[in-house]
């Protein structure tokens, strides 16, 4: 792994703080920039609360990290970084490190090693997928869908391509607002092998199939933007399924006790963590990588999986999930990775999404607005 100069100065500041072992290093707040909802809760709970506890500072959240790279993009070209820890999908933290817009990470000098000595580089192994990227979790986009709504004699579905079949379940669906994974089914229910998607979708061709595919429920769509709410156009019984991430319908079906059930079927496997904004202050910087270390040790990355049903990033981590720390229930069950809900499962590229998001997602809002 390869290292700038940028990233040797600041790991000679980051040591110069911790030799001298003074707070007066390090900024006395934090703005960290995450998704919002069930997932800054867990966070909140795992990470920041423990965090401000043990050092006095103040965390100011932000839930811009849907548009994180538009933000960044233009604080740069403002000269004007105001975030210092940025929560973005392992796509966009690629993006960014490719652009310059995020620092890049040395495992095993800015991050802990597990309990038992294994470095940080071998404990996160494989989902060290960027430079600049610190995972935190696995995480899926999922379906999911109201059983009381179907139709009268219509089978509960067991494939993701009910989404499109609206003549055996009638009915608005909802469906992010955005290219990623909606492209991806709509091939594999047009009939694309799943290892041939990525190699399709990389054509003109293969993206006007995807979008031809969308056309048949286009009319039929309810588009979201924030995960907050596919569970409330359920609820509400504006849809009669849709899609969101595997922790905001944990959080609805277990925490707040909805009719739903969740279809798993073709989930797509991500990753979600940290960056680090490039050109912060020292202060700011050396309170970031002090955050970053705290945040995401093996107990900690464990700590999160107490509130929401994602997996932790580090090997070390996946023995110390237990359970829900309010509801008492196992965590175990209701991971995307459990055996029972990973039969069939799609691997999100993140190499293909990084080199062809911008092009695709002018495509696809184009169609939107047709």
């Amino acid at each position: 792994m390869k290292f700038t100069k940028t990233l040797m100065a600041t790991t000679a500041l980051t040591m110069v703080a911790a030799a001298a072992g003074a707070d007066d290093h390090m900024a006395d707040e934090l703005t960290i920039v995450s998704w919002g909802g069930a997932y800054s809760n867990s966070q909140q709970k795992a990470y920041h609360d423990p965090y401000m506890e043990k050092t006095g500072i103040n965390i100011i959240n932000d839930e811009s990290s849907p548009e994180a790279v538009a933000k960044l993009r233009a604080m740069n070209e403002a000269d004007n970084i105001t975030w210092d820890v940025v929560d973005v999908v392992a796509a966009d933290a690629i993006r960014l490190c490719d652009e310059g817009l995020a620092m890049e990470i040395d495992p095993d000098e800015h991050l802990a090693d597990a309990p038992d000595g294994t470095s940080a580089e071998d404990d996160f192994g494989d989902l060290l997928v960027s430079d600049c990227f610190i995972p935190q979790i696995v995480y899926s986009t999922t379906a999911a869908y109201r059983p009381d709504l179907l139709p009268d004699g219509a089978p509960e579905p067991t494939s993701i391509c009910a989404m499109f079949d609206t003549e055996t379940y009638p009915g608005k669906r909802t469906l992010e607002k955005r290219p990623i994974n909606n492209m991806e089914w709509a091939l594999i229910c047009d009939g694309v092998a799943k290892d041939d998607v990525y190699d399709v979708l990389a054509t003109e061709e293969g993206q006007d199939q995807a979008l031809a595919k969308l056309d048949t429920i286009k009319d039929d769509v309810i588009w979201w933007g924030a995960a907050a709410e596919p569970p409330q156009f359920l609820a509400d019984g504006e849809v009669i399924m849709g899609t969101s991430y595997n922790g905001r319908w944990f959080s609805a079906i277990e925490e707040q006790d909805q009719p739903f059930e969740m279809l798993w079927d073709a989930q797509v496997f991500d990753l979600d963590g940290w960056i680090i904004p490039e050109g912060l202050p020292e202060d700011r910087l050396n309170r970031a990588l002090d955050f970053i270390m705290f945040a995401t040790d093996t107990q900690r990355l464990a700590d999160q999986a107490a509130y929401i049903s994602y997996g932790p990033a580090r090997e070390s981590s996946a023995p110390l999930v237990g359970k829900h720390a309010e509801l008492g229930i196992e965590m175990g069950p209701h991971m995307p990775t459990a055996p029972e809900n990973s039969e069939n499962i799609f691997v999100y590229n993140y190499g293909f999404w990084a080199d062809y998001r911008d092009d695709i997602d002018a495509k696809f809002q184009a169609w939107l607005a047709q």
